[in-house]
């Protein structure tokens, strides 16, 4: 029986039996997806179609197994939506390069990424049993996750592709490492806001002109440690002109500092100094400029021509003008020919092979699994995990808008990757490493407390989402009971 004033928690339903239809759902529309691609392009089912279903529901079903036994509170749409996305974004990459190329080497490739990726999944839920245990380190984290964006400035493995220097060379591919540091950075930014939240929150400088505060400023004692990790890796992505990435990760540090601290006036200011360096790098860096001019005017014959930014924006809003409503299949239309087609603008693929109905869907599928994201999020007491699962929800959330704003010349186009739809296997690792830690943390979250037992505390024998230590010089009986 609970004490006066504590209310028992009611555990939720694991639902582990509803994501495994939802998991099987999935692999059928991706076997059906790629059935109907080999028959719009070559007219018959790709011989292909068991190795890729067989290896992506390897992945799937290898992880869920490992969830109902080690997460079994995990969240129950996470997987089924990743993995639903994963599949559609192996068929637009088949379909694309079978059009041109019959062994579609680039849709194998994708498909060793997946098994990859799963298998970084993995090692994730069976590596992290405590979520919560990331804080502890959080200096080391900043500094790892430094040096993953310093490594394409080396001058042995750092490959520049496209006046960019984002990728290093090992063995003969190439990896973009600040797709691994952007989660390091954010648990670093998780770890040091959750720990400092309440000094920056309450001990900031109030700013009055004639006696009104006008906003607030953060106590650089308390704010410095975060701003140069922060502000350093910002300046080593911008030296290495990988600006996309800068300016999401800039947006996801404001959206974590927002929920640390509810000031508004820091997020102003921060959007201030946006506009303030993005004016500067457009002074500083050529390739800013051209996109700018690109976004402007695609059509202008400065910019538009043959293998030029400006034909890429161009080409790209014509294929989705003509997949229309349903699209136009597989085999036809112009993304075949369009650059990057099948990584910086696989949306672009996407709505032209399958209209305006079949992009629809998918960006529901993505705006579902951040959601999720959130959900979790708004359900975790401990504020390391809270902060950790918005950052994390938030970047893929930002990262899709700021690929349909670029595609559709909303804003201009930065060079960023779909998650879990892009060919690339930096970005889909990345994308399945962070979704491990999204069903741990769910799985932390959603896990009822334990039954106190005859005379035990009840806040005693509630299960935290924290390392499961008491602070110092801090009772049993002083404890507060956690809010709700």
């Amino acid at each position: 029986m609970a004490t006066p004033g504590h209310r028992e928690r009611a555990a939720p339903p694991r639902r582990r039996g509803t994501e495994l239809v939802l998991v099987l759902l999935a692999l059928a529309v991706f076997a059906l997806g790629l059935a109907m691609a080999g028959l719009q392009i070559d007219g018959r089912v790709p011989r292909e179609l068991p190795l890729y279903v067989g290896v992506v529901a390897a992945g799937a079903l290898t992880l869920h197994t490992a969830l109902r036994a080690v997460a079994p509170w995990a969240d129950p749409l996470v997987l089924p939506l990743a993995t639903a996305l994963n599949g559609l974004g192996l068929t637009v990459i088949w379909g694309l390069h079978r059009a041109d190329d019959p062994g579609a080497a680039e849709a194998d490739r994708q498909l060793v990424w997946t098994a990859i990726g799963a298998a970084a999944c993995l090692t994730v839920l069976l590596a992290v049993r405590r979520p919560a245990r990331l804080q502890r380190y959080p200096y080391l984290t900043a500094a790892a996750g430094l040096v993953l964006i310093l490594l394409p400035v080396l001058p042995v493995i750092g490959v520049e592709v496209f006046g960019a220097r984002r990728w290093i060379a090992v063995g003969g591919y190439t990896v973009q490492p600040s797709e691994f540091a952007g989660i390091l950075l954010i648990v670093f930014l998780a770890a040091y806001l959750g720990a400092k939240r309440d000094v920056l929150a309450l001990a900031a400088r109030q700013i009055r002109v004639r006696g009104v505060k006008v906003f607030t400023l953060p106590r650089m004692r308390h704010f410095g440690p975060v701003v140069a990790a922060w502000g350093f890796a910002l300046l080593l992505l911008v030296g290495t002109r990988d600006l996309g990435t800068s300016l999401v990760l800039f947006s996801v540090f404001l959206a974590m500092l927002y929920t640390a601290t509810a000031r508004k006036s820091w997020v102003g200011i921060g959007l201030a100094m946006f506009f303030t360096g993005a004016s500067a790098a457009y002074l500083m860096f050529w390739h800013v400029r051209q996109r700018v001019a690109i976004w402007i005017d695609p059509f202008a014959p400065e910019v538009y021509s043959a293998g030029g930014g400006g034909y890429q924006v161009g080409q790209g809003l014509f294929a989705l003008a003509d997949g229309g409503l349903f699209g136009t299949g597989f085999g036809r239309g112009r993304a075949e020919d369009v650059f990057a087609s099948d990584s910086d603008l696989v949306l672009v693929s996407i709505g032209e092979k399958l209209g305006l109905l079949g992009l629809a869907a998918v960006l529901l599928l993505l705006a579902l699994l951040s959601g999720r994201g959130f959900a979790i999020a708004l359900g975790a007491r401990d504020p390391f995990l809270k902060l950790m699962l918005t950052g994390f929800a938030f970047l893929m959330a930002f990262q899709v808008f700021v690929v349909l704003g670029g595609v559709t010349a909303l804003i201009p186009l930065t060079g960023l990757t779909t998650p879990f739809l892009a060919a690339g296997g930096s970005s889909l690792i990345a994308n399945w490493i962070g979704l491990g830690l999204w069903l741990r943390v769910s799985d932390t979250v959603r896990r009822p407390a334990p039954a106190a037992g005859p005379g035990e505390d009840p806040t005693e024998a509630m299960r935290l989402e924290g390392p499961g230590r008491r602070p110092r010089g801090v009772s049993p009986s002083t404890r507060a009971t956690p809010r709700r």
